[in-house]
C-alpha cells in the first residue's frame, strides 16, 4: 500500500488500486463486491484519500487527524478481518467472504 503522494492521475490511480484489491482478494481467499457501482465508488473514494491525504484511507470511515489513529483505517483497515467473519463483508462494502454474495464474483 502506497504512504505517500501520488503522481498518478486519479484514473490511474483507480486502476492501480483495482489491480491491487484483485489480489489482495484472491491472496485472501475473498471476493470483491460483484456490484460494480459499489465496488468502483469505494475503489475511486480510496484513490481519492490517496491523493488528498497520501494514504488510501477507508472512505466509509472519518479520518480524525491524528495519524496514529489514522493509520488504523488504511485500507485494509484493521478491521476488516473481524467484520468479514462476523458479517460477511467489510465495512465499506469492498472485500467479502467467499460465498457471502449470491455470485462470489469469479
Amino acid at each position: 500500500m502506497a504512504d505517500e503522494p501520488t503522481t498518478l492521475t486519479e484514473d490511474e490511480l483507480v486502476d492501480e488500486i483495482r489491480a491491487w484489491a484483485e489480489q489482495y482478494a484472491r491472496d485472501h481467499d475473498l471476493v470483491l463486491n460483484p456490484d460494480e457501482r459499489v465496488r468502483n465508488a469505494v475503489i475511486r473514494g480510496l484513490a481519492r484519500n490517496q491523493i488528498r491525504y497520501g494514504r488510501r484511507y477507508c472512505p466509509c470511515r472519518i479520518r480524525k487527524g491524528v495519524p496514529e489513529e489514522d493509520a488504523t483505517i488504511a485500507c485494509p483497515c484493521v478491521y476488516h478481518r473481524e467484520e468479514i467473519e462476523v458479517e460477511g463483508r467489510c465495512h465499506c462494502n469492498l472485500f467479502f467472504r467467499r460465498g457471502a454474495v449470491g455470485r462470489d464474483g469469479e
